[in-house]
């Protein structure tokens, strides 16, 4: 989830061109974003049977077997280089261990709607933070009218009229912190990761391996082992991490590879959306006016916040 707001290690990978996937991209697009839409519901049912830094750890043990596994079919390596990997270890943390731990404590007071929605404001950060971070990325008269517009769109999703009533403020915050911890590690990868030689795969698979180990080392200081392993929660994790973690970032890579950076990124717009669905009529979770009204203004500032300046000429 998230990840296909930007790209996560630096510039794209040349291509080698080959046979055309078995499906057609649009078809990867919508089950992407099945995928990251219901990220939010798995969670949520993880996290009534297992504390919320185990059903992180869970995910990442899951999602790092599918890449493990990919690396072996694909005949690729991890990358080297102790640079590469002090730097991979702090991608790890912004981009998987931090985020995913915080949605996780997240949803035990808050509704995976929400949840899924306070996700969406990622490009929102994103664009907050690169008027600072990045020199070279100047914003529009549009880009920053979408800033406005999208937060906006939060203070709606939040009812801020009515002082925020009934909001579990402590949970809400989590979620919103780790939407702002993705755009600070994509930043941060851009900044020192964007001339490596290594492949999307070989990359992604490192950093998982890594926040798989930092949660590994955090996790038993924090939680003791479970009396019981419920079987649907159980499933859950594993679907996060199987589906949402491993095989996800593997379509997103082959969707960016083939369609190109700017239809990867539409997935966000679609997480939301699948992710209120998914909580309103499996979960039975409530649904007032403003939420779906918040939610279409923010998603509205997040693509203008998308938007570039062209170049002169074209």
């Amino acid at each position: 989830m998230s990840t296909a707001t930007a790209p996560q290690h630096g510039s794209p990978t040349t291509v080698t061109p080959r046979r055309g996937p078995a499906l057609d991209w649009r078809v990867r697009f919508g089950v992407l974003s099945l995928i990251w839409g219901f990220s939010f519901l798995l969670i949520k049912v993880g996290t009534q049977a297992y504390a919320p830094f185990q059903v992180t750890l869970g995910r990442l043990v899951f999602g790092t077997a599918v890449l493990a596994a990919a690396l072996v079919v694909k005949r690729e390596r991890l990358p080297r280089g102790a640079r590469t990997w002090a730097h991979l270890a702090v991608a790890a943390f912004l981009l998987n261990a931090l985020p995913f731990s915080l949605f996780s404590y997240a949803e035990l007071t808050i509704p995976s709607t929400l949840a899924g929605i306070c996700n969406a404001t990622s490009p929102l950060w994103g664009m907050a933070l690169s008027l600072v971070a990045l020199s070279e990325d100047r914003p529009t008269r549009r880009r920053v009218a979408g800033l406005g517009v999208g937060f906006l769109g939060v203070l709606t999703v939040l009812g801020a009229w009515q002082g925020f009533h009934g909001l579990d403020a402590a949970g809400t915050t989590m979620a919103l912190l780790a939407s702002l911890s993705y755009p600070i590690g994509w930043i941060y990868v851009r900044r020192t990761l964007a001339d490596s030689s290594d492949s999307h795969l070989s990359m992604t698979g490192a950093q998982l391996l890594l926040a798989t180990a930092q949660l590994a080392v955090v996790t038993p200081l924090f939680t003791s082992v479970p009396n019981r392993f419920p079987f649907v929660p159980l499933l859950a994790v594993a679907a996060l991490g199987v589906l949402g973690t491993g095989f996800a970032v593997l379509l997103q890579y082959g969707l960016v590879a083939e369609a190109g950076p700017t239809t990867g990124q539409m997935v966000t717009y679609f997480i939301p959306v699948i992710a209120t669905a998914a909580g309103v009529a499996i979960l039975g979770e409530p649904l007032t006016w403003s939420t779906p009204v918040g939610a279409v203004v923010v998603l509205v500032g997040a693509a203008l916040t998308q938007q570039r300046r062209r170049p002169k000429g074209c």
